[in-house]
Order: structure tokens, then C-alpha cells, then sequence
């Protein structure tokens, strides 16, 4: 009788650690699905089907009870994520910023980095090239989070 319960006990046990620590299906969850069936296969065998049925029913009960009780528990509030993102993407102001305005690179485009157009600092873009810093450009086209600029030669 004590094998039946320390299998049942340890395979609740496992599944927990599955569901809410290792999540996805693993040897965890597989053993703790294999223990529970060999501790009920085992009190069906040795103690009898009255027994057997006993012991399932408890099984049952005892699985829903501990992950009604992990679920409901504060414990797992420690671990959750509750950081928030107040960050916003930085966008060009067209009012300020126009085709054809001339400025220079704050940082080397490779092919992305940080251009100044009419004091404004700005991701640039120059597709197809590597332009060094503090090199003079041009607004070919204003996009809502970056400019397409191009060397002045």
C-alpha cells in the first residue's frame, strides 16, 4: 500500500513541476503520467477492484485539488512578469524633416545608424552602402521611424 501512495504522490508531484515550472511535454510530465498509472495498476492488482476504484477516485480528486491549489496560490505571483514597456518609437516629424534636406551622420550607416537633418536626430537608412561618420547626406524619402538618405558627393 505505501509503494501505491509514494508512486501516486510522487507522480502529482511531477506533474505539478511540469505545468507550472518546465512547461511542454517532458520526461517530467511522461513519468508523472507513468507513476500515476502504475500506482493504480498496482492497487487494482494487489488490493482488489473495491480497493482500485477507491484509489482512482482519490487519484482524481487529489490531482484536481493540488492544481486548483497551485493555480489559486499567491507563491506563483513571485514569478510572473509584471514589468511594463514605456518606451515609444521614436518617429520623424514631416513638418520638420523633408526630401531634398541635407544633413550629416551622427554614427556610421551600416547600412542603419543615427543622421542629424535640421537638428533633429534621427535613425537614417542608406540601402546599398556603408557611409562613415560625419559625412554630409540627403533626404531621398521621409518614413514614419527612419529617413532613406544618400551620401552628398
Amino acid at each position: 500500500m505505501t509503494i501505491v501512495i509514494l508512486l501516486i504522490l510522487t507522480g502529482i508531484l511531477l506533474l505539478i513541476l511540469e505545468f507550472f515550472v518546465f512547461p511542454g511535454i517532458t520526461i517530467a510530465a511522461l513519468g508523472g503520467i507513468a507513476m500515476i498509472a502504475g500506482g493504480i495498476y498496482m492497487a487494482y492488482a494487489s488490493l482488489g477492484p473495491e480497493t482500485g476504484h477507491i484509489v482512482l477516485v482519490l487519484t482524481l480528486l487529489l490531482i484536481a485539488f493540488f492544481f486548483i491549489l497551485a493555480l489559486r496560490s499567491k507563491t506563483w505571483r513571485k514569478f510572473m512578469l509584471k514589468t511594463e514597456i514605456s518606451s515609444q518609437i521614436e518617429t520623424v516629424d514631416e513638418q520638420l524633416i523633408k526630401v531634398g534636406d541635407k544633413g550629416i551622420t551622427i554614427t556610421r550607416l551600416n547600412p542603419a545608424g543615427k543622421v542629424r537633418v535640421n537638428e533633429e536626430d534621427m535613425e537614417g537608412r542608406c540601402p546599398g552602402q556603408f557611409v562613415d561618420p560625419g559625412t554630409e547626406i540627403e533626404v531621398l524619402k521621409v518614413h514614419k521611424t527612419h529617413l532613406i538618405v544618400k551620401p552628398v558627393k
